[in-house]
């Protein structure tokens, strides 16, 4: 689907329809039909979306968090304390009509742009995201994320990084 007009990453609000939503990834869509709202409530994550009009074709959602020295690279713990404080992207999807477009890429450059501005402000050393299969993880480790020494789906992008990779 593509009509309307794509709009950048906002937060997630009452109005978006979400129900539509599907990227082939089960329990991704239903995160975003079932969760997303809920966890939003509790404080528990933010959920940023990409709209057409208000259909949601994409989305990401963020999450303080915290890895252990025996998950993390050994560049990330490096005079860090245990566990490191990250933050965890959550979930990324994009709708199956939208896929292939560089969404997914341009939906992690603003989670990332997210995560320097959150960095900014409170103690993060890095950003986390449990791959949801071989796919996703090939997608993050193009994406300069490393892999865990411990579990080669969790993958973790540190600051250090994320700061060259924006020119900050």
């Amino acid at each position: 689907m593509t009509d309307g007009t794509l709009q950048a990453p906002v937060p997630l609000a009452d109005h978006h329809d979400v129900e539509a939503f599907a990227s082939g990834a089960p329990t991704l869509d239903d995160w975003i039909r079932r969760k997303a709202r809920a966890n939003l409530a509790s404080g528990a994550s933010r959920t940023y979306v990409l709209c057409r009009s208000d259909r949601v074709v994409g989305f990401y959602a963020l999450a303080a968090g915290s890895v252990s020295h025996d998950l993390s690279p050994r560049k990330l713990r490096q005079n860090m304390p245990d566990p490191v404080p990250v933050i965890v992207l959550g979930r990324l999807a994009v709708d199956a009509s939208e896929q292939g477009n560089g969404l997914g890429r341009a939906l992690l450059r603003d989670a990332v742009l997210r995560v320097a501005a959150a960095a900014r402000e409170v103690g993060v050393a890095a950003m986390l995201v449990h791959a949801l299969n071989d796919r996703a993880k090939a997608f993050y480790v193009a994406a300069g994320f490393d892999p865990s020494p411990v579990d080669p789906m969790v993958l973790i992008l540190r600051m250090k990084d994320i700061n060259a990779l924006i020119g900050d």
